[in-house]
């Protein structure tokens, strides 16, 4: 039975589960709100084109008005100043949008503490016991915060001090940028970075030195308690805009049962 064949009637028998990773993207989406003078996306919308009637008697459709990096989606490298020179999303090879994925699990801490950061101890020892982080594949950093994604204010979670959401030291994010082969970073939370990353050295350290490698980021993820610590697969492909920062994206995971 060749390759392909097999893995086809895997996905049909159950033998491979297909996990969906992705959260529903509408208006009611969460979504990233900067402080001025600072410009925002602007939430998901649709605009009905026709639906059955004198616009259009037998067909439904619409337009979409959405940002680049709404709800579930991809971060290029090109989207940070540190990727400046870097792949746009159109230019992500094919082949990189297919890959392993290992999932870190530090919800029980985020629920203590919100603005819990991941650090390099924490890496390190999830690698003593379960190997090494997948070359060419996806670090899932999973915090128990798609919980909170059917409430904006809860997700966001902000008070006069900013947001207050969990994310990765500016010494981790350096050193998985810097010493380590993972192809990108997933998360559940609205950014790969911490709520309070706007005031570390750099501000936002996933994204400059993640992207400025020229890896990749997957944000607002859910389901990655329903993945094992190693073994699945990701399949994340965003749509391929010319010049285009980021995309949404529905991001599949494949684990064998």
């Amino acid at each position: 039975m060749s390759v392909l064949k097999s893995f086809v009637e895997s996905v049909r028998s159950g033998a491979i589960e297909v996990i969906d990773l992705t959260a529903p993207l509408s208006s009611d989406t969460p979504i990233l709100q900067l402080p001025e003078p600072f410009g925002n996306t602007i939430p998901f919308r649709l605009e009905e084109i026709s639906r059955y009637d004198d616009r259009g008697p037998g067909w439904y459709w619409n337009d979409i008005h959405t940002g680049e990096h709404a709800g579930t989606h991809f971060d290029a490298p090109v989207h940070w100043i540190t990727g400046r020179d870097g792949e746009d999303v159109s230019q992500v090879p094919a082949r990189s949008l297919i890959a392993p994925a290992v999932v870190l699990d530090f919800s029980a801490e985020s629920a203590k503490d919100p603005d819990f950061l991941l650090q390099i101890d924490h890496v390190k020892e999830w690698e003593r016991a379960n190997g090494p982080l997948p070359e060419g594949g996806w670090l899932l950093y999973r915090t128990g915060w798609d919980t909170r994604a059917g409430d904006q204010a809860a997700f966001l979670n902000a008070d006069e001090s900013g947001p207050h959401t969990p994310g990765v030291s500016v010494e981790c994010a350096e050193w998985l940028a810097s010493s380590t082969s993972i192809l990108g970073f997933g998360v559940e939370t609205v950014g790969t970075d911490a709520g309070a990353a706007h005031s570390f050295d750099p501000a936002f350290p996933c994204h400059s030195y993640l992207l400025g490698a020229g890896k990749y980021g997957l944000t607002q993820l859910r389901n990655l308690d329903r993945l094992p610590v190693t073994g699945a697969v990701v399949v994340a492909p965003p749509l391929p805009i010319l010049g285009g920062s980021g995309s949404p994206v529905r991001v599949l995971a494949l684990v064998e049962r």
